[in-house]
């Protein structure tokens, strides 16, 4: 099932695709797609309200696509998670994931413009796979209990000021939390159809290609992660997981480094997952 969110900033419903390929209202169904809703119980709801195919149809010619989920708890990341991305920043191999945080407010549409950060000249792009939890998870015994804690999938740009993240304090979150450095979307997959295990990814510049990658290539893959984090945070429902990014970011590139600028074009796509656009606008 593919679930998404339509509608103005902040007046977004809840919506689906149907067999048939089109997109209908379910909000008499759940009121959003957010902690009270995304157990199994509820999504098993919406999925026989579609099956019925009595519910309304939703024209999406000139209708936002929010994101998937609503305010989510938390937005945890996954550093490194790729060998090629962690040889082009000349980091080695991790041991173990290297865990960092995203302010919940920077998870915006999936065409959503993006503003650049006022002096900013290291604003970068990360197309990752999403993991959205569905069921409070802590403390899982092993990596095969994750799969019954996970609501779907989605895709993200893990949007970074390089120099906020780098280079003043070190400080990641604060080059990351931004914001709308978070697009998310444009749909959230439930597991039953989407394999995390083997999907491209890619994402363009300006029509130009910079990341083209598998998620076969994960150093830590969906299950290990979360039950990784189980055991040091409590994962809830409505929870975003960033599970990194593959090599061709601008900072891995040869200088000049090929930062954003006010109004480039991001495109990225994921087999299974969709398409996302953002134009990045200096703020």
């Amino acid at each position: 099932m593919r679930l998404l969110r339509v509608g103005d900033l902040g007046e977004e419903r809840p919506a689906a695709f149907a067999p048939d390929g089109s997109v209908v209202d379910v909000s008499s169904v759940v009121p959003d797609y957010d902690h009270r809703t995304l157990e199994r119980d509820s999504l098993a709801r919406v999925a026989a309200a579609v099956a019925e195919g009595r519910l309304p149809v939703v024209d999406l010619a000139g209708t936002r696509v929010g994101p998937p989920v609503s305010r989510p708890g938390k937005v945890v990341c996954i550093g490194l998670n790729y060998r090629d991305h962690a040889a082009e920043t000349g980091a080695a191999i991790p041991t173990e994931p290297i865990v960092f945080m995203k302010d919940p407010w920077t998870v915006v549409g999936p065409d959503d413009d993006i503003p650049i950060p006022r002096g900013s000249s290291k604003t970068d792009y990360e197309v990752e796979l999403a993991i959205v939890i569905g069921r409070t998870a802590r403390y899982l015994d092993g990596p095969e209990q994750a799969a019954e804690h996970i609501a779907g999938y989605a895709m993200a740009n893990d949007v970074s000021e390089r120099e906020l993240q780098l280079e003043r304090g070190g400080q990641w979150d604060k080059g990351k939390s931004c914001e709308g450095f978070n697009p998310l979307g444009p749909w959230l997959v439930t597991p039953d159809e989407f394999d995390p295990s083997n999907a491209p990814i890619r994402l363009q510049v300006n029509g130009s290609d910079r990341q083209v990658s598998n998620t076969d290539q994960l150093i830590f893959d969906v299950p290990t992660v979360v039950h990784y984090l189980s055991q040091v945070m409590v994962l809830h429902p409505g929870d975003v997981i960033n599970t990194g990014t593959p090599g061709g970011v601008a900072m891995g590139q040869a200088d000049p480094k090929p930062y954003l600028r006010d109004g480039d074009v991001v495109e990225a796509e994921m087999t299974g997952l969709g398409r996302m656009r953002q134009v990045f606008r200096q703020a």
